[in-house]
């Protein structure tokens, strides 16, 4: 009687394991899609061996707990890929838009082409000395003048324009920072609030949080994303998460289940932590949009300011060579952004020579031949070369940084594919695997029901014969 009593609670004991099996392995298939579930498992193990009447006999199966398949080692690897991943993307979307606000296709090897392509600022810029070419060709034709007050206005709106649309890339970069700042901050509060809340579920349990523990690890996946950041898991689960300052120290965001200092962003720099440190970031969303606007756009502005500013003072020198007869262009606006036609300039006082005869065109034919000029910043100009070979090279350069960049985009993310691939591996889950798994718990489940139907009706007949022979 007592040894079927135990085999009945035995019975019992495996019926509860296999039923938490088949949840869990329910619970597998239903996230196979689920980019941030780790993968479930039971762990099983024995009541023991139960003395009765007749022998021991072991039909105890228990369910010990659930755990994760989930590998800290692994999960740092991705979040570390992933940061660059999202560094290198972001880099790359703001110089495509800063490719586009140029108005033409850059390219690292096509440097004439890049001067000189159909509607593109390179164009603009041989437009006008080739129509001061032929002004001082004709100097005294009236259609020769309105050509050329017309290439010298589509010359100073295609400056402004193109410094204005990469002010607009600079400021939605700006945007973006200030969002994805706003982002990490809420990112900190929610894993805080989450290692409060594994430490109370695992007092005296270690590891059994798992659904807060998959939460908490899809929040360090966006927070890397934005920021490089490093884990460290404490005694009761709780994570602590540091960033590194400019010189390589750990400046921690959260400790146990507190932020200890807001990320904030100010003047090309992020600080954290208590006191508020500078940050040293080395990739990430906020570090790609900041080395892209002060970076690469911020060098092509200069570029264009120092053009402009050649421009503007070659121009005018040889125009006003006594600086008593009035500019070509506004003395003032030496920058992309300002650069303007002299005020009154028309076709009626346009100089082809500075108080010469009628068809005198020395300072029309000067300008023109500024245009094969070479310039060099070692005896003080702006620039070095020629205004066309300048801005081809300007473009080109540019070209070379999108193309190391995409480049940089496809070679992580084989690299970020080939991590994650060895994260699923582990952590994953196989849809096959856990249909196999779930039918082999059911059928567990089945007999386990068939074992304890069994011996309850043995029970049932023990009990019966008893009320029997009593009576």
């Amino acid at each position: 009687m007592p040894g079927l009593y135990a085999s009945l609670n035995a019975s019992v004991s495996a019926l509860d394991a296999q039923s938490l099996a088949v949840d869990t392995a329910g619970k597998n298939l239903a996230n196979v899609n689920n980019s941030s579930y780790a993968r479930e498992t039971v762990n099983f193990g024995s009541l023991g061996t139960v003395q009765t009447a007749n022998g021991p006999e072991s039909m105890g199966l228990v369910a010990l707990g659930v755990e994760q398949d989930r590998s800290s080692v692994l999960d740092s690897q991705v979040r570390d890929e992933n940061s660059l991943s999202s560094y290198y993307q972001t880099q790359q979307s703001a110089y495509q838009q800063a490719q586009a606000g140029l108005g033409q296709t850059v390219s690292s090897s096509s440097a004439t082409s890049s001067s000189s392509s159909s509607g593109g600022l390179g164009s603009a810029i041989d437009g006008l000395f080739n129509a001061f070419q032929s002004f001082a060709s004709n100097p005294t034709d009236t259609g020769q003048r309105q050509a050329l007050l017309g290439a010298a206005s589509v010359l100073t709106a295609q400056l402004q324009s193109t410094d204005q649309n990469l002010a607009q890339v600079q400021s939605g970069l700006n945007t973006e920072i200030t969002s994805d700042v706003s982002t990490v901050n809420n990112l900190l509060g929610q894993i805080a609030n989450l290692n409060g809340q594994i430490a109370r579920f695992e007092a005296g349990n270690p590891g059994s949080a798992v659904d807060l523990r998959d939460q908490r690890e899809a929040d360090l996946e966006q927070l890397a994303n934005k920021m490089p950041v490093t884990v460290t898991e404490g005694t009761n689960g709780e994570d602590q998460i540091t960033a590194s300052d400019t010189s390589g120290n750990p400046v921690v965001l959260v400790n146990l289940a507190t932020v200890t200092g807001p990320v904030t962003y100010s003047g090309g720099q992020v600080s954290a932590g208590s006191p508020a440190t500078v940050l040293g970031l080395s990739s990430g969303s906020i570090q790609g949009a900041i080395s892209a606007s002060t970076g690469g756009v911020q060098t092509l502005r200069d570029n264009l300011n120092s053009l402009t500013n050649q421009l503007v003072t070659s121009v005018n020198t040889v125009y006003n060579p006594t600086g008593a007869t009035g500019d070509f262009f506004t003395s003032t606006g030496t920058t992309a952004a300002t650069i303007s036609l002299a005020s009154g300039l028309n076709t009626s006082n346009l100089k082809a020579s500075d108080g010469g005869a009628a068809g005198d065109n020395t300072v029309a034919l000067g300008i023109a031949q500024l245009a094969n000029q070479q310039f060099t910043t070692a005896s003080g100009d702006q620039i070095d070369g020629t205004f066309s070979g300048f801005y081809a090279n300007s473009v080109s350069g540019f070209g070379q940084t999108l193309a190391d960049v995409n480049s940089q985009v496809t070679e992580q993310t084989n690299i970020q594919t080939l991590v994650t691939s060895q994260r699923d591996s582990l952590s994953g889950v196989s849809l096959d695997e856990e249909m196999a798994n779930l039918l082999k718990y059911q059928n567990a489940f089945q007999a386990s029901s068939r074992v304890f139907t069994t011996i309850n009706d043995l029970l049932s007949n023990v009990v019966n014969t008893m009320g029997v022979g009593a009576a």
